[in-house]
């Protein structure tokens, strides 16, 4: 069993190239209308709250606000569904014409409602949930229609998304029929199920059930991690599809592939849970632009799993933004540089569990005080001699002894920060000696990597590392860049002025 992470700056990528791709929705589509008012007291007629209506708001829902995320998310989006000749009907209409990057092929049908849930919300608690629907599948011209406008829509898609409410739309004619024509095309196609027999399903590329419906499906609970796992293996049995997403509300999401892997889990982001209404969507949205822009099934899980819990912290079914999104991923990749920067004993420790992991390690070091082209080419040509880097730090106090009082320019912890936020840089520890002797004899690492300005003979620590096997490389200099010059042109440049 393992807790999956994913590197930030690869996720920040896929979020950016959610722009350019265009998701195909086809599902049940809903009105969510939420009623907002008061409570000061209780109904004579019977034990239940008076509410005092202060404002009303209707957004769209079910398969509508999976594309109102695709948008929110920075995507393009079309929709293929069924609405009523109804006032709801029109109404969602409108709202979808208002929806920037977004296309819509509406089937009307005449006599049939549009679906509509109506909350009642109070001092931030759902009070009541009222539902006005028709469930009954749709008719064979209707769906003959349906099916026409997916067909002429697909091969313009990047990614496909079944949103199955249960409402009609994805009846037991047209579902294999959608998956058939998707892959037809080549089409990846993302399903979030409704119905207990996920063999309905089969040939999508991913279901993402809950952990209620998985284990109504499986007959096997997902209370655990492990459990989740063999339930999702059960249920990608009968799906065959190429993975399984189960969404486990405060347990985060798990991802189960073909085999008798572990499975990978994705924790939830710490947040205040303040409605769950349309988390699901937002995550589907999430999972299928992931998909679509070229993520590997944990990275593309993982962003499904941030924007979920993004959602979950706002009020109604509300869209998560693209820049909120990346602003997450920021503030993540401050941590986790932190989380890098460790005492030697700590730095000990790890490298012991790379070891285990049949894993190589490499050594370099420097003041790094003023990052530049230079710094960041030696540290990616170090980072290619082996799986696991680590970066010896000169102290502030080291550094002045060094380079003189007017030395650093920035302050240890800032320049660990700076270091550790590299891809490239798995660990940092600071060290006060003029060298790094100590920490090259206690690391003992297989590779020591410094600059082409320096010799074998003259590197540090090359007569340890040599005598026990270890290698030494010596990385290319980018020519141009040095710190000392850098800081040379601008006393010169603030002189002049």
């Amino acid at each position: 069993m393992t807790t999956e992470t994913t590197d930030a700056g690869r996720l920040a990528q896929l979020i950016d190239d959610f722009r350019d791709k265009h998701i195909l929705c086809v599902g049940d589509v809903m009105l969510d209308r939420y009623v907002y008012g008061s409570v000061k007291r209780i109904s004579p007629e019977a034990p239940i709250p008076v509410v005092a209506i202060e404002s009303q708001t209707a957004m769209l829902g079910a398969a509508g606000n999976v594309v109102r995320n695709i948008v929110a998310l920075g995507g393009n989006a079309s929709l293929i569904g069924v609405i009523g000749d109804d006032d709801e009907g029109h109404e969602v209409l409108r709202l979808i014409q208002s929806e920037p990057r977004l296309q819509a092929d509406l089937l009307t049908v005449p006599g049939r409602k549009t679906t509509v849930k109506t909350r009642f919300v109070a001092g931030g608690q759902q009070l009541l949930r009222t539902d006005s629907e028709d469930a009954s599948d749709l008719t064979g011209p209707h769906e003959d229609k349906l099916l026409r406008a997916f067909e002429a829509q697909v091969t313009e898609a990047d990614a496909i998304i079944l949103s199955d409410y249960a409402k009609g739309v994805l009846s037991s004619r047209v579902l294999p029929k959608l998956v058939e024509l998707a892959r037809q095309a080549k089409k990846p196609v993302v399903a979030d199920p409704k119905n207990e027999d996920f063999s309905v399903y089969q040939g999508v590329t991913v279901l993402k059930p809950n952990a209620l419906e998985t284990e109504r499906a499986t007959g096997h609970s997902c209370s655990t991690n492990d459990a989740a796992v063999i339930a999702g293996q059960k249920a990608l049995a009968a799906v065959k599809a190429d993975a399984l997403v189960i969404t486990r509300s405060e347990k985060g999401m798990t991802l189960v592939l073909p085999g008798n892997g572990p499975g990978h889990h994705f924790k939830p982001q710490a947040v205040e849970v303040f409605d769950v209404s349309g988390a699901g969507d937002t995550s589907s949205a999430a999972l299928a632009l992931g998909i679509a822009a070229g993520a590997t099934y944990p990275q593309a899980t993982e962003l499904a799993n941030l924007a979920g819990s993004l959602a979950v912290a706002k009020m109604g079914t509300a869209v998560v933004q693209q820049t909120e999104m990346a602003q997450t991923l920021q503030a993540q990749a401050l941590e986790g540089a932190e989380a890098k920067i460790k005492p030697l004993q700590q730095i000990l420790d790890q490298v012991g569990k790379w070891r285990q992991k049949g894993l190589t390690v490499g050594f370099t070091n420097g003041c790094f005080d003023l990052l530049h082209p230079g710094h960041v080419s030696l540290l990616t040509q170090a980072r290619e001699q082996c799986d696991r880097l680590v970066v010896g730090l000169n102290t502030d106090g080291s550094i002045k002894r060094l380079k003189g009082e007017d030395r650093p320019i920035n302050p240890e912890m800032a320049r660990a920060v700076v270091l550790a936020s590299l891809e490239t840089v798995d660990s940092v520890v600071l060290f006060a000696e003029d060298t790094p002797i100590n920490l090259i004899d206690a690391i003992r690492p297989d590779v020591l990597i410094k600059g082409s300005d320096y010799t074998v003979e003259t590197v540090v620590g090359s007569d340890i590392v040599q005598a026990y096997g270890g290698r030494i490389f010596l990385a290319k200099l980018k020519p141009g860049h040095s710190t000392t010059d850098t800081i040379t042109k601008l006393v010169s440049k603030k002189a002049a002025s």
